[in-house]
Order: C-alpha cells, then structure tokens, then sequence
C-alpha cells in the first residue's frame, strides 16, 4: 500500500494578515469563508474530496480518536487521529509544536499526532502507537516523519520546565541559542519513536521559528496553523 505525507506551507491562500496566507485552522481568529477557501484548495491540491480531510479539536493532551471515516465534525478533545481506511486523510495543525506522521505501509494504518511540550511529555506518541497497533499495525513496519516545527535553539523556557519534560520524555533538554535551558520536542520524540521500536523515523528540519514561511505562535503570537496530512492511497 502507498501512503502519502503532506506538509503545507503559508503561501497561497486567502487569508490576511496576520494570517497569510494559507492558515488552515479555524480556531484563531481567521475569517472563517478564507478558512473554508483554503481547506477546499488543501483537498483539490491532494487530488481528494474535502470531506476525504479528517480533522480533530486539539486540546494538548493524549487522547487518540480512531476514525474510520471522514467528512464529519472534527474528532472532539484529541491529539492523535488513526485510521486504516484507505482515502481517509488524517490532518495535524501545528504553529511551532511537532507534527507527527505515523504510517505502516505493509498493513495500510496511518496516524496523524499534533505533539506540543504537554502532549509529547504526557505520552500522545506511545498512545497514537498502541492505538495503530489495535487497528492491525506492527511496529516494526512503522515509518515516521517529524514534520517542522520550532527548535531546540529557539525554545528557551525556564530551568525547572525543561527538567521536568526531560524527566517524562528522555533527550529532549537542551540549551538554547542564548545558553538558556531549552526543549527540543524532535530530539525527544526521536528518542522515543526509536525507544518504541521505529526502525524509520525521517526528520523535516526546518524550524518554525526561524523559517517564515512558515507559522510560528511563538515568533508572531496571532497567526496562522500550518498543516501535516497522511493517508493511505485508495485502491
């Protein structure tokens, strides 16, 4: 089986300032047909249907939603969504924290995980894969990829923050470009995907922060969300 990983950018899109231009959430603050604009353009550039896209209301946490088809409200309170329908694309919203494409390509179950400091060290990776395994996938045959997001150099956060992620979610401490302690949520993951048994974890290392091409919260506070997507193709 084939599956596709998508990660957008901000160019193109309908939106403006300070959303500009393809900002896909519709949680902050953008006018919502410019919204809609971008979400249908998201889904003809995919060569889908917009009610192929499957959304969820993240809330940083480590809730999993199993979804066995799209086109409905978004999946209520979650940080992860599984599938192992084929044509149902699973999409991530992110401004800095990581995205996470999970995908086994021999049994045809793919996840998308929205990993933000509270979600990644309160455990949404180990949750996302224990809930594709349920769903038929075998961790060995797990591919990642850890999609942009801010880095180790630029998020800069207090002593005692940093200890304690370091603490629930081993190799992700570091120091930031001004010497400070640091996170770095990629390192951590990889850590973890690796600790779990993912033989193949890919690395996009752009960071959001530096990269204005992409969404930052951090960098610009009101702004708009980028986009991770993964699905198995259909037949």
């Amino acid at each position: 089986m084939r599956i596709r990983r998508v990660v957008t950018t901000r160019a193109g899109g309908a939106s403006r300032a300070p959303y500009e231009s393809f900002n896909l959430g519709d949680h902050v603050g953008d006018d919502e047909a410019a919204v809609a604009a971008n979400r249908r353009r998201l889904a003809a550039e995919l060569g889908l249907a917009e009610g192929d896209l499957a959304w969820m209301e993240q809330v940083h946490g480590r809730t999993v939603t199993v979804v066995d088809e799209a086109g409905g409200p978004p999946a209520e309170a979650t940080d992860a969504l599984v599938t192992a329908r084929p044509g149902v694309a699973l999409v991530a919203l992110v401004a800095d924290c990581v995205p996470v494409l999970l995908g086994d390509p021999e049994n045809g179950v793919v996840a998308a995980v929205h990993a933000g400091r509270v979600g990644a060290r309160v455990g949404v990776i180990p949750a996302a894969l224990d809930a594709m395994k349920s769903a038929g996938a075998e961790l060995d045959r797990v591919e990642a990829l850890l999609g942009p997001a801010i880095c180790g150099e630029c998020y800069e956060v207090p002593k005692a923050m940093a200890d304690d992620v370091e603490a629930h979610l081993p190799g992700s401490a570091c120091k930031s470009r001004n010497g400070t302690p640091g996170v770095d949520l990629r390192a951590g993951l990889w850590r973890q995907l690796a600790d779990a048994g993912i033989a193949k974890i890919g690395v996009d290392p752009r960071c959001t922060a530096e990269d204005r091409t992409l969404f930052s919260f951090r960098r610009d506070g009101t702004t708009g969300r980028l986009a991770a997507i993964t699905w198995v193709e259909a037949g």
